[in-house]
């Protein structure tokens, strides 16, 4: 009974589903890039009830296909087809958690260590340049992933002024590439503090000889003092609930008249949760601060300098790790399984779009801690 139901169901579905994909001029079974095959008739029912979770599991469980990942999740974005179905019970839930809870408390804060960036170095290597940075490249002069990621490297260290024999602090390391960077061209030192146990260990192994310190730590606990901070990557880890101590924790570290270099992926609205299918996926217990959000939670201990958006530049970026990701997946296909590769294809290319459209934002606020700081930054 509940099969035939279910049956009867699906036709009803996937004439509301062609329907709505029809708005952003996306057809089932059509001639262009952008336009979906239908591998499981079951998608209708799934996405109708489910949403945006729902489309990205139906396409980890090869339930569609389509030859532009990026062109399809584009238009939908840009059509604001999320509007019309429903939210997953998931999602729901999801968003409670996080009005009601700490995802982001320091028990929680290793979780996406673990489950993210201990996924495999290997995975990492092979998609990411040779410097390993995973965050935004600054394309403006570049013409190759390698190239973009040490314009932003140098162009962090310019912004931060940093001479030699500063000490730096970079929260959320990874894999040890500004700090390294940082340390060969400007002459500093440094600490590096991440949750992940396979970046700690490479970051250690890829700064041997410098005078920079590795550490596997919550940010919250850090000690000491420091002429400079960069956090590049992180805030999208922190959670609306501890903006403000994160801020803190910078301004207690932060020598006065230092400067403060946060580098984040950003929502254009203040939100409390994070995007459901992400978050349940790729990054657990993340979510995106918004510009607001983030300056509330600096006024008390910091001078904005500088706010500096270039989120189309991650549209770029995104695109060359998917083809790095793609073109060497057989090198890693037997650590992995196909939903997996499927998993991190839509993650990669889903995100490109949002940047596209200009859904997220990419950001650098240069603070400063005052006194002691008269002038504003240098000029670049």
């Amino acid at each position: 009974m509940g099969r035939a139901s279910d049956a009867s169901r699906e036709p009803r579905a996937a004439s509301v589903i062609r329907q709505i994909l029809s708005l952003a001029d996306i057809t089932v079974g059509g001639p262009q890039p952008w336009d979906i095959r239908v591998n499981d008739d079951r998608f209708y029912g799934r996405v109708l009830g489910g949403g945006a979770l729902a489309l990205g599991e139906s396409y980890m469980d090869g339930w569609w296909d389509a030859e532009s990942i990026d062109g399809f999740i584009e238009r939908v974005l840009d059509a604001r087809l999320e509007t019309r179905v429903r939210r997953s019970r998931h999602a729901i839930v999801a968003a409670l958690r996080w009005r009601l809870a700490n995802p982001q408390g320091r028990r929680r804060a290793w979780e996406v260590g673990r489950r993210h960036y201990d996924v495999g170095n290997d995975l990492f290597a092979l998609m990411l340049d040779g410097r390993m940075v995973y965050s935004c490249g600054y394309w403006r002069d570049a013409q190759s992933l390698d190239a973009a990621q040490e314009a932003k490297l140098d162009l962090i260290c310019r912004k931060l002024e940093l001479e030699p024999g500063m000490r730096l602090l970079d929260i959320g390391c990874g894999w040890g590439s500004l700090l390294q960077y940082a340390a060969e061209h400007y002459g500093v030192s440094g600490t590096g503090v991440t949750v992940s146990a396979e970046q700690a260990e490479l970051a250690t192994d890829r700064c041997h000889g410098l005078p920079i310190d590795i550490r596997l730590q919550d940010y919250r606990s850090v000690t000491g003092e420091y002429d400079r901070i960069a956090s590049v990557g992180m805030a999208e880890h922190v959670g609306w609930r501890n903006y403000g101590e994160y801020m803190r924790t910078a301004h207690r570290v932060l020598k006065p008249g230092g400067l403060f270099l946060l580098h984040t992926i950003g929502s254009n609205v203040s939100a409390r949760s994070g995007d459901p299918w992400l978050e349940r996926y790729i990054f657990p217990n993340s979510m995106l601060p918004s510009v607001a959000q983030l300056a509330s939670a600096a006024e008390p201990f910091f001078v904005v300098e500088d706010l500096h958006g270039f989120g189309p530049d991650y549209d770029r970026t995104l695109l060359a790790w998917e083809a790095r990701f793609r073109e060497g997946w057989p090198a890693i296909a037997d650590r992995y399984d196909e939903q997996f590769y499927r998993m991190w294809r839509y993650y990669l290319l889903s995100s490109a779009a949002g940047f596209r459209v200009r859904h997220v934002q990419l950001w650098q606020f240069l603070l400063s801690k005052q006194p002691h700081r008269k002038a504003g930054p240098r000029e670049l």
